[in-house]
């Protein structure tokens, strides 16, 4: 089977933010749509997820990166060949350490095996020949300024049904110390872990860590900057805690490299950091492998980002809460049925490609911008 890639469109929808979130500061949450046409007209929907407190990536750089370089580029290109999908886009756009702008290439790649998917009428669990779960349990991202925040905090997840937490720290040690023991004195039986988003230098993550083991913290999510290679192999020989890699991991050759040198105990999977399925995929089989921690986050990741983060978790079987906050911090959908979460159960599509359907008119969110030209 093949299908030629036609039409490469892009769109902007803005999904409102509730609540406070360091990485979600604006009054919306601003998505890159990703639709694919192709030559027999038939259509796949992917989702790029820009966070430029996060990394480098903005909605602008996304959208123009897209429309200027890479669809131009792949127009022609079978859809069902992403060896050579992935082949085109990494000329148009290089690497440098490791995969170029790979958030702006998540939304091609996502369009791509939604649309395959639906050629072949295959769910992700079909088509990757693995039973897959229905639900994926989430977590409940905690992101206080103050101790008193926490447990209101803790409150509204139990109010909601969710029993674990990940703790965002990274900025004052002390202060985290004493929001991870309030948290674990709220909740004594959660499953709760920190990301410390590469805040804290060496001599700080190293003092840090034992106290955390002492507080029942299950692992140590990107206690420093991505690249700040030997201040990792310190803290994986220290072992007080699990070090779990996060923005450092883009490619299967990026957890190759740090796994060989010893730098990591595992990783905190984004599908969208690695640049879609098909990367992330390789990356996950990795860790498998090699009996390495599995643990799983997003980019508050909305709709069909979202499904394809569930599918991959599911399909290889998280065995720990996943960060995927978006039903803690967004609200709205371009989904004709949004993805069901129950208490802190978020269920698996069911449907081939992604598994969902985008609604007529984008449900409305995409009102008031420039549609990609």
């Amino acid at each position: 089977m093949t299908s030629r890639i036609a039409r490469i469109e892009t769109y902007v929808a803005a999904y409102p933010v509730v609540g406070a979130f360091k990485y979600a500061a604006a009054a919306t949450r601003d998505t890159v749509l990703v639709k694919i046409t192709d030559d027999s007209g038939n259509v796949g929907w992917g989702q790029s997820v820009p966070s430029r407190t996060w990394s480098y990536e903005t909605l602008e750089s996304v959208q123009t990166t897209i429309d200027r370089y890479l669809a131009p580029a792949l127009i022609g290109v079978d859809a069902f060949d992403p060896d050579e999908v992935w082949r085109i886009m990494n000329r148009a756009i290089a690497p440098s350490f490791s995969t170029g702008q790979p958030l702006a290439k998540a939304g091609i790649d996502l369009a791509l095996f939604d649309l395959t998917g639906r050629l072949l009428n295959e769910t992700p669990a079909e088509r990757w020949d693995r039973p897959g779960k229905t639900a994926v349990t989430l977590s409940w991202t905690l992101d206080p300024r103050s101790l008193d925040e926490v447990a209101l905090e803790v409150g509204k997840a139990g109010e909601r049904g969710f029993r674990n937490f990940n703790v965002k720290i990274g900025n004052d040690a002390a202060f985290d110390l004493e929001v991870c023991r309030e948290t674990r004195r709220l909740a004594p039986g959660a499953f709760v872990w920190v990301d410390a988003n590469g805040g804290y230098g060496l001599a700080t993550a190293l003092a840090v860590a034992p106290r955390l083991a002492d507080l029942g913290i299950a692992a140590f999510e990107q206690p420093l900057p991505a690249n700040h290679l030997s201040g990792y192999r310190e803290l994986c020989r220290q072992k007080a805690l699990p070090i779990l890699m996060d923005e450092g991991i883009v490619s299967l050759t990026d957890v190759q490299e740090f796994h060989q040198l010893g730098l990591l105990d595992g990783v905190a999977m984004k599908v969208s950091r690695c640049g879609g399925l098909t990367e992330a995929r390789k990356v996950v089989g990795y860790l498998l492998a090699h009996e390495l921690l599995f643990f799983a986050s997003g980019l508050t990741d909305p709709d069909l980002s979202l499904a394809a983060s569930l599918h991959l978790f599911a399909a290889y079987d998280l065995p720990v809460p996943a960060a995927l906050n978006a039903p803690q911090f967004l609200e709205g959908t371009i989904l004709e049925t949004a993805i069901r979460v129950d208490g802190d159960q978020a269920k698996v599509p069911t449907g081939p490609g992604l598994g969902v359907a985008v609604a007529e008119g984008l449900g409305g969110l995409v009102s008031g911008f420039k549609r990609g030209e």
